[in-house]
Parts: structure tokens; sequence; C-alpha cells
């Protein structure tokens, strides 16, 4: 019987820098946490800086590269500035890596 091949695929050549520069983005703690935080739905900023605690200024900061990078899309109503995860695959990836590495408590 002939040994079989494992079914890998390799990233085009011509994604290998567009995805790691989205890796690269969301490996801060912070920006990681904010996209973790936007898993479920869209947030205000006013919301994501209660939730995690720090400045509207430092949170705009990482919004606005993660926006630059297009992992985040924004709409405004009235004075207020919504964001959202913009690629359903990067949610697929944070959905993945909570399932690893925070498990519900079943407690």
């Amino acid at each position: 019987m002939a040994e079989s091949k494992p079914n890998t695929k390799l990233i085009r050549s011509d994604q290998i820098e567009p995805v790691a520069s989205c890796i690269k983005a969301i490996a801060h703690p912070l920006r990681l946490a904010i996209v973790c935080l936007l898993g479920p739905g869209e947030r205000t900023v006013t919301e994501i800086c209660q939730e995690l605690g720090t400045t509207q200024p430092n949170i705009s900061q990482h919004l606005n590269l993660l926006h630059n990078q297009q992992l985040l899309k924004s709409r405004k109503d009235g004075n207020r500035v919504y964001y959202a995860i913009a690629d359903q695959r990067l949610s697929e990836i944070i959905g993945m890596l909570q399932k690893i590495y925070c498990p519900e408590d079943n407690a």
C-alpha cells in the first residue's frame, strides 16, 4: 500500500505578504483584544474603551491601524463611530483561537 501524502495547501506566493501583515497587525495584545471583542458584532469606540479599560486616543490609534490593514470596517452614526470586523475569515480565525485558548468555563 502506497503512503498517502498529507493534504496540505500552501499559501499562494502572492498572498504571503498580505497574510503576514494581517497576522502582524493582530499580534499586539490590545489589537487582538479589540478583534476578539468585535467578533460577535460591531461596537462603538466608547464601548471598546470601557470594555478594555484604556483611553480613547490609545484605542483609536489601534483601531486606525487595523482599519488601514482593511481588517476592520467602520460606519458613522451621528457622532458615534461603530467598528466591526471587515473580513469573515478574520472572524473565523479569532473564533478558532478562542475555542483553543479561551474555552467556555463549564463550572
